[in-house]
């Protein structure tokens, strides 16, 4: 089936670098990982993605797969963060102390989230519809919320898992 004009998109481009961009900015807060060591490290994370989504990315179906595309850290390091930081020689240790000990990002079809910790509010960093992007990359909803530790009621979300 050909892509046509304003149809839903197969790339997912905008959001693995939302998704990179992300995991990026929090490794650079901590002031631990040099520039250089920063793009190394998105570049592996997004050829990483790119290669894990490749068979698991359904426009038409945005949360089919939800749960396979889902980055997770929670008491276990996500093995493709791990990989991705072992290019610039980020120990599993290291990690868990520049990154918060409970992250949930799920990369969906136009829309990218994520969740510090299990009971902290799900903020938006990318959103598009199916024929233009509604907003770019970047802690758009929730700036530095970690940073304040602001934590409020979670929102019910169903995560979809197919096999």
């Amino acid at each position: 089936q050909s892509q046509r004009r304003g149809g839903p998109r197969a790339d997912m481009v905008p959001e693995i670098a939302a998704a990179v961009g992300f995991v990026s900015s929090l490794l650079r807060t901590r002031g631990c990982v040099s520039e250089q060591q920063l793009q190394v490290f998105s570049g592996a994370l997004r050829e990483a993605l790119a290669e894990h989504y490749k068979h698991h990315w359904f426009p038409e179906k945005p949360f089919k797969g939800s749960g396979y595309r889902c980055i997770r850290i929670n008491h276990k390091m996500d093995p493709i963060i791990s990989k991705a930081a072992s290019q610039i020689g980020l120990s599993i240790p290291q990690l868990y102390q520049l990154l918060p000990s409970e992250l949930t990002l799920w990369v969906d079809p136009y829309e990218v989230s994520y969740r510090i910790g299990e009971d902290g509010s799900i903020c938006v960093l990318y959103e598009a519809t199916a024929t233009k992007p509604v907003s770019s990359y970047g802690m758009l909803t929730c700036k530095n919320q970690m940073m304040l530790g602001r934590t409020s009621p979670s929102k019910n979300y169903i995560m979809t898992v197919s096999s």
